[in-house]
């Protein structure tokens, strides 16, 4: 139990880190989407141009965040793994950036956006300093320093939202109404546009590389002891490589309904369909910030703890609670949607709000997939994980292509909930062939289902006004005390 409670008081760091960083940067969604600011089809391009960045992430990491946490558990007496994974990132990523801004302009026209080279340019110097700080955050992660973690996201998270309040909410207006003073004749210039969304970014990315600076180890190509080790990169990058074609395929699964709209959909629709998608998107900001906080603490936890005697009944104890915590955080936004739809204030988005329900269970599976992931981590069986991303993808593109020109936004949102279910049903039955782990699957079921069933009734229900609420509210804590009690009984097994 007490190894339980110390992954719950790191996933609640991570987790109060996560809200705090990803709260703070989806209030921009509110401001991004107030009239005056953004219309759908601008907000659109945004959600377009970020969808590239995640396929791009995952190239740029190629896998070596997972392999310096594999590597750095199984040879803890070696600090050269760090600077080898560290250094190693680092220059790919210089290059990145080097190539793509000299190639920014002809990228922009491949994407079908001729008009935001300045964007682009932006977006591909973030791409690039994000991946350098991946395994000086990983570090921290092993390290077991999540307050470090937490302050170096936290800071980098309030520079772009300062940055973008101060452009779209002090500089912006104050011209659009013809009295801008030298301070908003100095730094705003309406041409940029969406640029300065990706500007600021920016300048977030830097910050949060300049405060990492004491975590790199030191330059010394060298030494024996710290420096970076060319013997290590052949076995390292044999582990990495897979997960970089599983993390590809899984960004398909991720994004491509966003990038494959700008194509599939007519040209006069296509920017605002993907804005309102986007936005509605965003909706499931719950179930993707405890999913996000749970792999920050989960995957160095699943490696360090994959030796212990209960190992695997511990695992699967902890995908009890963690689809019991997602059911939770699908009941809060759903029963009290209506209430949640002013995150989007302009109801020229509202549409889009049919999708929520259909992307909140879809990233309850795909948060199930990740927790099954420690099967084929732990077992060396990476090319396992990208065999069934690559399955993901498939059904994915199969889908969408199919779907999005048929039926729009809300074909992508049934195709990426199928994928995620698909994957989870995969992994599941492959991992309990090569790595078992005692999962609870009529309990994990239950929740879901309890969860949905809750939903639909309160929805049959006539009722307005506080009554409504009311009856919401014990329905929602109904149905966390119940998995409380039933996950904190004594002597219960998971299997």
């Amino acid at each position: 139990m007490s190894v339980l409670r110390k992954l719950a008081g790191q996933t609640a760091i991570y987790g109060a880190s996560s809200i705090v960083a990803r709260f703070l940067n989806y209030l921009l969604t509110p401001l991004y989407t107030s009239r005056g600011v953004f219309a759908p089809a601008a907000f659109g391009v945004i959600t377009s141009l970020y969808a590239w960045t995640a396929f791009l992430n995952v190239v740029l990491t190629y896998g070596m965040e997972t392999t310096y946490f594999r590597f750095a558990t199984k040879h803890r007496d070696n600090p050269r793994i760090f600077a080898t994974s560290a250094w190693l990132l680092a220059f790919t990523s210089s290059v990145f950036i080097t190539v793509g801004l000299l190639c920014a302009r002809s990228i922009a026209e491949a994407i079908g956006y001729p008009e935001q080279v300045f964007s682009v340019r932006m977006l591909i110097a973030i791409i690039g300093v994000e991946a350098a700080t991946a395994v000086p955050l990983a570090s921290l992660r092993l390290k077991e320093r999540p307050w470090k973690f937490a302050g170096v996201n936290i800071l980098s998270v309030l520079v772009t939202v300062v940055g973008n309040l101060f452009i779209f909410l002090y500089c912006k207006p104050r011209f659009d109404a013809g009295n801008p003073d030298a301070l908003v004749q100095a730094v705003y210039d309406p041409a940029i546009g969406v640029g300065y969304v990706f500007l600021i970014n920016l300048i977030g990315s830097a910050v949060k590389f300049l405060l990492l600076l004491p975590e790199w180890p030191a330059p010394h190509l060298g030494r024996k002891d710290t420096g970076f080790d060319a013997k290590l990169l052949r076995p390292m990058l044999a582990f990495g490589l897979p997960l970089l074609v599983a993390g590809l395929a899984g960004m398909t699964n991720e994004t491509a309904d966003r990038v494959l709209m700008k194509h599939l959909l007519p040209a006069d629709v296509a920017d605002a369909q993907i804005g309102i998608y986007g936005a509605s998107y965003k909706l499931a900001i719950l179930i993707t910030l405890f999913i996000q906080a749970f792999r920050f603490a989960a995957e160095p936890f699943f490696f360090s703890h994959a030796k212990e005697k209960d190992s695997r009944e511990t695992f699967a104890r902890i995908m009890n609670i963690f689809v019991a915590v997602c059911m939770g955080a699908f009941l809060l936004v759903m029963l009290f949607l209506d209430l949640f739809r002013w995150f989007i204030p302009n109801p020229a988005y509202w549409p889009g709000l049919v999708v929520v329900p259909i992307l909140m269970m879809a990233n309850v599976f795909l948060g199930i997939y990740y927790n099954q992931s420690v099967w084929y981590k732990l077992s060396d069986r990476t090319r396992a994980g990208s065999t069934i991303s690559i399955i993901g993808a498939v059904i994915t593109l199969v889908l969408l292509f199919w779907w999005i020109p048929m039926f729009g936004y809300i074909g992508a949102a049934w195709a990426t909930f199928i994928c995620y279910a698909a994957m989870a049903v995969v992994s599941y039955v492959w991992g309990q062939k090569h790595y078992p782990v005692p999962y609870n699957v009529r309990r994990v079921l239950g929740y879901m289902a309890g969860g949905v069933f809750l939903w639909w009734a309160c929805e049959q229900l006539p009722l307005e006004g506080a009554l409504k609420y009311a009856l919401r509210a014990v329905a929602l804590l109904g149905f966390l005390a119940t998995a409380w009690k039933l996950e904190s009984a004594p002597g219960k097994k998971s299997a």
